[in-house]
Formats: structure tokens, sequence, C-alpha cells
């Protein structure tokens, strides 16, 4: 049988070669396709094939009855509607590795520039000027380089930092003592880092806590004349508070490949002789977009193949049968793991989840799967999903335990998800109620009825008179409205738990006082 393949993108020869060199798989390139065009192309197509410019939007995807697979050649799947895709039943594969040693070497390049000088001394130059005073660099031999991220992009530069005989010092939600010795690296908190380098690049993604991540505040407790590299994602550092940090001499100077708006062409740093830029030229390499362009090939070869795919981006099909049953647990699932990853800063090494009465006789993978993505979200955001949760767990050392009983304690069906730290155990348990929906029903030992959804705050605090009403009060002061109030304790007088659902998001300021009444011992803010 053969498998018709649309390509309408422009890739590299080189790069689509596995498919040339598969014997079931016709081939048609088509770059210059109107979405008409692409409606009525689509229609007798197996697979297609973009990167960035191509729109596969629900109109296309639900035009192509024959389509099995969608393969982007890049790493971000913005052009790509993965909810109908899903739906479809069409999987998703993209290339996440490809451009890895493209952007750690344009990360070096550009940290190696800012020290030197380098595009400023040649400007100099480029006009006439020989000056070789003003442009006196640093070494970077014996600096402390603050690694802010250790993904792929992360631990490639943290490798070649080495190799400039640089001390490193990283921070990474999933970052132990025990791989940063094996790394030959220190590690430590986003404060550790920021306070102890001499230049900082981060590599993280983009996500609600990550955004303005070096901010006023965190230029302020850095060393003076620092500097700073950003080659990951635009929005990760405060634009203005950073022009403002060099103007007042506290950075030494920015190389910068992003930002938050592109094009980016007319904000003051561009002024500021500092400030080195490139436009968004990490992964713009020969050898970076071949390779993209073979991952996904060959995920599209081996797809046909009926071998697994490498890098697939949503969730493949399931039977229908079990699909009914366990559908209505899949919100659910994710709740509970997103609610653990919020009550603990700890990084995560195992997690238990138990599925306990009738769910024990299913199949109930797709259920960890949005349990686990529910754990990572916090720190990887839309870059993890259903399918490549388990996957990027156990790439950062995480365990993920599957347990089944029949034996669900009064419920119909039972999820108990357990978190396992260096030095301590979280664990929360859910049910759905039959005509109530999905509740919270155990939070560690003590035993809640609790509605998984919108703006949650977990207190610890002494089982005294008075504790609950001081919160209260505080939070009527802040104007912030409690919609319910559930409470837990174990032993009189002993520790006990508050847990209220409220009608908006409470700011840092606002924990920090909470957590300033007397017989408070800890404080959470729960978003699902």
């Amino acid at each position: 049988m053969t498998f018709h393949i649309l390509i309408t993108d422009p890739l590299s020869e080189e790069g689509i070669y596995p498919l040339r060199q598969a014997e079931n798989l016709a081939i048609t390139i088509a770059t210059d396709l109107s979405k008409e065009a692409l409606l009525e192309t689509i229609k007798d197509v197996d697979a297609l094939l973009v990167r960035s410019q191509t729109q596969v939007t629900r109109e296309v995807i639900e035009a192509g009855k024959n389509l099995k697979i969608i393969g982007r050649a890049g790493v971000g799947v913005d052009n790509i509607d993965l909810d109908a895709a899903t739906e479809n039943g069409i999987i998703v594969v993209n290339a996440p590795d490809g451009n890895t040693n493209s952007a750690a070497e344009h990360t070096i390049a550009m940290m190696t520039a800012l020290a030197r000088k380098i595009p400023q001394a040649f400007n100099a130059l480029k006009n006439g000027v020989w000056d070789r005073k003003t442009y006196i660099g640093v070494e970077l031999k014996n600096k402390t380089l603050g690694v802010i991220g250790l993904g792929r992009i992360g631990a490639e530069v943290a490798a070649r930092a080495k190799g400039q005989r640089m001390n490193v010092i990283a921070y990474d939600p999933f970052l132990t003592e025990e791989k940063a010795k094996k790394m030959g690296i220190d590690f430590g908190t986003v404060d550790d880092v920021i306070r102890a380098a001499d230049f900082i690049t981060v590599h993280t993604p983009l996500l609600k806590e990550t955004r303005h991540l070096l901010n006023e505040e965190a230029f302020r407790k850095m060393k003076d004349g620092v500097q700073i590299i950003n080659c990951a994602r635009g929005g990760i550092i405060d634009e203005d508070a950073l022009y403002n940090a060099i103007v007042s001499e506290k950075v030494a100077g920015a190389a910068l490949d992003v930002f938050e708006t592109e094009p980016f062409i007319d904000h003051p740093l561009l002024t500021l002789p500092e400030v080195i830029a490139t436009p968004h030229l990490g992964a713009s390499t020969v050898e970076a977009q071949e390779s993209v362009a073979v991952d996904v090939s060959n995920d599209v070869v081996s797809f046909f193949k009926g071998e697994a795919v490498r890098n697939p981006v949503n969730l493949p099909s399931v039977s229908k049968e079990v699909l009914a049953k366990i559908a209505p647990f899949f919100d659910l699932a994710e709740k509970l793991g997103t609610f653990l990853s919020r009550k603990t800063d700890e990084t995560i090494v195992e997690v238990n989840i138990k599925y306990a009465g009738e769910l024990a006789n299913y199949d109930v993978r797709a259920l960890t799967r949005n349990t686990v993505k529910g754990i990572l979200k916090r720190n990887f955001g839309s870059h993890v999903n259903d399918v490549n949760a388990k996957y990027l767990a156990e790439r950062f050392d995480i365990k993920v335990n599957e347990h089944k009983t029949t034996t669900s304690k009064g419920f119909l069906h039972l999820i108990t998800v357990e978190v396992h730290t260096a030095g301590s155990v979280h664990r929360v348990a859910g049910t759905l109620l039959n005509g109530l929906g999905p509740r919270i029903v155990k939070v560690d030992d003590y035993v809640v009825d609790v509605v998984p959804e919108g703006h949650l705050l977990f207190i610890k605090h002494k089982d005294q008179p008075g504790a609950i009403g001081r919160v209260g009060t505080l939070l009527a002061e802040k104007n912030i409205n409690i919609a319910t109030m559930q409470v837990g304790r174990t032993t009189i007088g002993g520790e006990a738990i508050m847990m209220l659902t409220i009608d908006n998001h409470v700011e840092q300021e606002e924990m920090e006082d909470l957590t300033e009444l007397a017989d408070i011992y800890e404080v959470r803010a729960i978003d699902l």
C-alpha cells in the first residue's frame, strides 16, 4: 500500500531523505498553496509535513479525511490545532532535539562576543576608528556562569562553559545535588544563582512563573557588573528593568537573541552600547534546519511501518470502549497532579498513582499520563502533554509507579496520587461523585470535600480557636471573598488544615501577610 505525503513548507532534500528512501511513500511538495488549494489537496493525503508557515487549522484537519499523521519540522506546534488532531485520531510529531546544538552554540557565541565586546569593536573599526582602549573585555576563565533552566539546551551550555574553564551554578526544578555533582557543577535556588554569577543565561520555557523572572528585584540581588544572556524566550527578562539596570551600571552588558515582542527594532535597549542583539537566530543554522526535518521524516517513516514514533505531542487513540470509561476522569487526574505540584517547592523524585474501585479494571495509562502532565505543567507549561509527560519524567529521573486495587474505601472510584521529594511525602485523593462531579476527598491524612477548580488556598495551622477567624478577617481586609471552606484535623489541638475556595488569585504580598498570622504554619495558593 502506498501512503501519500504532502509537504507544504520548504524542507531541505537532505531533511526528507528518509522519506525518499521509504518504498511505500509517495511525496508531493507544494509550498505555495492557497488556503482553498490546501483544503482540496489535503483530502487524499495520509501525512502532512510543515514548518511554521502552514496553518494547520481545524478546517484543514477535518478536510483531511485520510490524514493519519502531521509532522512539524521544528519544536513549536503553535500553527497546528492539537485538539482537532487528537479528536480526529491524528498523531502530531515534532523535532524537539534538532536545534539543541545550534541554540547552545549561539548562546556561547553571544556570551563570548559580549565578554570581549566584539560587535562594538567591529562597528568602530568599520567606521574608521582604531580604538583598543574602549573595547577592553573580560575573560570567561574562572568566571561563574549562572544557568537558569537545565534542560537539553541549558545542559549543553553548561558543558561548553566548563570547557571554557568557567565555574557553573545552575537552577532547575528537576536538578538534584546528585545530578549536579555528576555534571561537575553547583546547584542552588534562583536566588543562589543570580547572587553568585558573573554571567547569567536563561533557558526556561516562558510560563506564568518565568515571565519577567529577571526583574528589578532580581537585578538588585545580582553582583555589580553582571552580564546577561537570553537566547531562550522573550519575556523571561523584563526588558525595561534590564534597560534601567544597564543605565545604572548594575549590569555591565546584555546579549539578546529573543524579545518579548518581535520584530524588536525600536526598544531603548538597542540604543545602549552595552547591548548586543541578534534577530532570533538561535536555531538558524543549516544543520539545525536539516536535523529537525530528518527527525520528523524518520518519525513519519516509522509510523507507516507500524513502529513507535519518537516525538509525539498529542494523545494517541485508545479504544472507544476504554475511552468511554476513563474519559470522565481525565480532568480530575490532571488537577490532582497540578494540586501536588503547587503544594511543594521541593524536587519531586517519585510519583505513585493508585487506582481503586472500578477504575482498577481498565487500562488507565492515559490517566497516569494526565496526572504526570499536571505535575510537570508548572515547570514545562505547554511543552508537556499527555503523551510526552512520562518521557519527560523519566528524562529527569522521576519514577512513576502505577498501582491498582478493587478496594476503594466506600468510593466507586478513587484516584490517590502521592509524590516523594528528598525530605517529604505529599498525597491527594479524588473521585467523581455521581451527579456532583469531581471532588478532592483527602489531602495527606486530612479528610476534606473540595471541588478542584478555581483559586484555592491550602493553609496548615495549629488547631486553636481564632485561627480560622484571623484568616477570614485578613482576607476580608484584602477584599478577597471566600466561596467555600473546608477544615480538617487529626488530633484536637494539633496540626490542622484549611482549604478555601476564593474568588481571585492571591498575590505574593497577601500570602506573606497570611503566613505571618499567629498559629499559621504554611500557606499555598493553588490555581486549578
